[in-house]
């Protein structure tokens, strides 16, 4: 599941690495940010370096100057684990990978004093944080579907439009480039035919690997992160794919579809911003609360819950969706083992719908044991 529960530290960067498994962030050494960002000093926002991380930090850092034009804040890039582990298999139960792959480093310098709140894609934040600190905030959710990729043109025609009518035109055995266990679990589900290789990498440089390689029939990419990206999708289909300032081949004529939630449910947390902080921090948890989205909290506090039941983590064969209607919540869960299949799409009151989703997620982790 997530990562484990370890005491928050002092105020020192070596400090926090000695807690934190002796992870340390790659950046040069700089003086600590305070543990409660005092009136004039700059709030630090923590973040990966990847372009849909910047993205989405340069989205909060606009929100946060917005909201309180008075104070400063800027950026601080960390490089993570999984970032520098580029060839490393997420599908694969054997690799033994560290909890919060994508996440560590932001904990140890939030915990360090070194930032004030770290953003995350809420889909790659561990349900367990570390002792001290806590999900303070998401940001309004953006779509939750995912997109079948596939170079223009190639294995379908101009209609249907849905990707799940689109996946029927896959040809037998086609290969399809995605590390997500959930994506392969439910596509398989479908078309048991199909077959799958692993792929890294940013959006741009998966659509590269997309284009060279002819073996490939296509890829899977959630929507949200290319809205993030500017990549936008024309009424036939067509995807506009800005340069990403790489050199290397150029991407060819791409195009995406959205595939129904009823064929391929999400990641927990998919299309969320969640926005990491210190407990007990009350300067910036009054920043965090002008930036959230009570709403998208309830939804994502939902599916984190059915996740931490369960007992998977992040890369898990695992999907869930909470969607509010009033003070009612549609919630639907989906989890693999094997051949097996769990899932559900109940509808909870309100009051008591994330203890309801916990046991929800220990009732699957009992049917497929």
């Amino acid at each position: 599941m997530g990562q484990p529960k370890r005491q928050s530290t002092g105020s020192t960067r070596s400090a926090a690495s000695r807690k934190i498994g002796g992870a340390v962030e790659t950046q040069s050494p700089r003086p600590a940010v305070a543990s409660k960002s005092a009136p004039g000093k700059p709030i630090v926002i923590a973040t990966r370096g990847s372009l849909l991380a910047l993205a989405q930090a340069n989205q909060v850092l606009g929100m946060c100057r917005a909201a309180f034009p008075a104070r400063t804040f800027e950026l601080r890039v960390i490089k993570t684990t999984g970032d520098r582990l580029q060839r490393a298999s997420l599908a694969d139960p054997s690799s033994k990978l560290p909890k919060g792959l994508f996440t560590k480093e932001l904990e140890v310098a939030l915990l360090a004093g070194d930032a004030d709140f770290a953003v995350h894609s809420l889909k790659d934040l561990p349900t367990d944080l570390p002792e001290g600190l806590r999900l303070a905030a998401v940001l309004e959710r953006e779509d939750t579907r995912d997109l079948l990729i596939a170079r223009a043109g190639e294995f379908v025609p101009a209609r249907p439009a849905k990707a799940a009518s689109r996946l029927a035109h896959l040809p037998a055995g086609a290969l399809i480039a995605t590390s997500s266990t959930r994506r392969v679990a439910q596509l398989r589900e479908h078309r048991p035919d199909l077959r799958f290789v692993e792929i890294r990498g940013n959006v741009q440089t998966r659509m590269r690997k997309l284009g060279a390689d002819p073996s490939l029939a296509g890829t899977i990419l959630a929507a949200a992160g290319l809205k993030r990206l500017g990549i936008k999708r024309r009424a036939d289909g067509s995807l506009e794919v800005p340069s990403d300032g790489k050199s290397g081949a150029p991407i060819p004529p791409m195009q995406g579809w959205p595939m129904e939630l009823e064929f391929m449910l999400p990641a927990v947390g998919q299309a969320a911003i969640g926005l990491e902080g210190r407990s007990g921090d009350k300067i910036t948890a009054a920043i965090l609360k002008k930036l959230n989205h009570a709403p998208t909290l309830t939804c994502v506090r939902l599916e984190r819950a059915f996740l931490s039941g369960f007992g998977g983590g992040c890369h898990s064969p695992v999907a869930a969706l909470a969607t509010l209607a009033g003070d009612v919540v549609r919630f639907r869960a989906v989890a693999y083992e094997g051949e097996r299949v769990w899932r559900r799409a109940v509808q909870l009151p309100l009051p008591g719908a994330v203890a309801a989703a916990r046991r929800m997620g220990r009732e699957a982790r009992k049917a497929l044991a």
